[in-house]
């Protein structure tokens, strides 16, 4: 009798062992399922960003082409050629011994 008490512990002890080899594996497997998961959201939002920034760096680059553009623009309105020109255009003004031919109608 000692012998049968002693083969059924031992295959209770085997079943708890299969048990506990199974359940270890299924929580592996779910977590590797979600790792999965969670890795590809990821990349999907690598990607994103890398266009973002791709667009972002191109919107920089036009913005400094503009401002080197501004630049240029403020240096030329603060210049004497602007000065005149608009006066002549805007105000009607002439330099002194200027003549103004204007066309007969």
């Amino acid at each position: 009798m000692g012998t049968r008490k002693a083969n059924r512990r031992k295959a209770e002890k085997r079943e708890d062992s299969r048990l506990a080899v199974v359940t270890v594996s299924a929580v592996i497997m779910c977590m590797a399922v979600a790792s999965g998961i969670k890795v590809s959201s990821l990349r999907a939002k690598a990607e994103v960003y890398q266009e973002r920034v791709a667009i972002l760096e191109s919107e920089v680059e036009k913005e400094r082409d503009r401002a080197a553009e501004l630049e240029q623009y403020r240096v030329y309105v603060q210049s004497k050629a602007f000065m005149e020109k608009t006066a002549k255009e805007k105000l009607g003004l002439v330099n002194p011994g200027e003549i103004i031919l204007e066309p007969e109608q």
